[in-house]
């Protein structure tokens, strides 16, 4: 890259000779050839991300102040030079078209911790059968907030606070009885990254609590020194049948799409709440109606949905049993999650180490 003392002195000795428009020329020239040598001097990023223009630039600053050693660059500002270098993208919500013209592309970060939309848009697109490793958000701030809002409802509905609200419209004063946390047993259905964190956090506290994993799960030693009761497999109707509260956070697959229907939640005892931290798709909607309805459950917390923003039409809105929360139970925070991204790629650039990637298969 050239000096503006370098440049300069050039300037000079051609402005001496005359040549003023090659000057004005050949200024524009250096200035693009310095651009870019400023950008390969530097291992180069892609970030491909279709969100709120507020959020994208938040992003992008974040990354960047995470990644000084990196040039980040959005799609939109790589030339076919430059996108023959990335090997890899930072991806949220992408358009694939746009990434499919990283023709060396190996691996993608996504700042999602789920994948459940990015995985089936691969499969449907131009990377079909290609080897493109995906790594999804695995934050342990991303892990602590999502307990703290596990706690946080599972208390609310440990201490009937829906109860306590429909009594204070009525006008109502009346104590309701009130179990021992030891005595209000919580079934935790999905025990990864951030069900082991909630199961965990939840039986800290003092609560009963068993954990469900369609597979197996990692972390089951740790959970079981904890007491935590393990299930799996074709356990599932056992662990419905002793959860007072049932917590949702299982990824959203094939498998778990529509897991808990009609039959499922029939399994629960009579009584007992739901909360859905985990995708809208996993929960049908219109058997909880129905099971509200016919006081099988006493309330459900709802934090995801198959349509969001959820419809002004949707019969959750205005039911008495639900409570409806516009997907806040686990806001990512961009400062930790940056860290994080940028860890897994230095990681790979210093030793070719690939991040653990999500497995295409399961669909997590």
């Amino acid at each position: 890259m050239l000096s503006l003392r370098t440049w300069g002195i050039a300037a000079m000795c051609e402005l001496s000779q005359g040549n003023l428009s090659e000057i004005a020329e050949r200024r524009c020239s250096i200035s693009f050839v310095s651009a870019r040598a400023t950008l390969f001097m530097k291992p180069l990023l892609a970030f491909e991300a279709d969100i709120d223009p507020i959020v994208y630039s938040s992003w992008l600053q974040a990354l960047r102040a995470a990644l000084p050693e990196f040039a980040l660059h959005p799609m939109d500002e790589l030339d076919e030079l430059a996108r023959k270098k990335v090997e890899v993208a930072i991806v949220a919500n992408p358009k694939l078209e746009r990434l499919a013209k990283l023709d060396n592309l190996r691996w993608v970060q996504s700042l999602w911790a789920g994948v459940d939309t990015l995985l089936p848009a691969l499969a449907a697109s131009s990377f079909a059968g290609k080897a493109l490793h995906v790594v999804r958000l695995e934050d342990p701030e991303l892990a602590r907030t999502m307990a703290e809002a596990a706690l946080a409802w599972c208390l609310y509905l440990h201490r009937d606070m829906p109860s306590y609200a429909r009594n204070q419209q009525q006008k109502l004063w009346q104590k309701l009885p009130l179990k021992a946390t030891q005595e209000r047993h919580i079934g935790v259905l999905g025990l990864g990254h951030m069900g082991y964190a909630s199961a965990t956090m939840l039986r800290q506290f003092g609560f009963s609590v068993s954990g469900y994993s369609l597979g197996g799960t990692t972390n089951s030693s740790a959970l079981s020194k904890l007491g935590i009761a393990l299930f799996h497999g074709e356990q599932l109707a056992e662990f419905l049948s002793r959860s007072d509260i049932l917590l949702l956070q299982v990824p959203l697959t094939p498998n778990t799409y529509r897991l808990i229907n009609r039959d499922r939640l029939a399994q629960l005892p009579v009584g007992a709440a739901v909360i859905n931290f985990a995708r809208g798709a996993v929960l049908d909607s219109a058997a909880l109606l129905a099971a509200l309805d016919a006081n099988q459950l006493s309330h459900a917390v709802l934090d995801v949905f198959e349509q969001e923003p959820l419809p002004v039409d949707s019969a959750l809105w205005q039911h008495e049993k639900i409570t409806v929360l516009p997907h806040i139970s686990a806001p990512t925070n961009l400062t930790t999650a940056s860290v994080i991204v940028a860890e897994n790629i230095r990681r790979y650039f210093a030793s070719g180490a690939l991040p653990n990637a999500v497995d295409l298969r399961r669909g997590y």
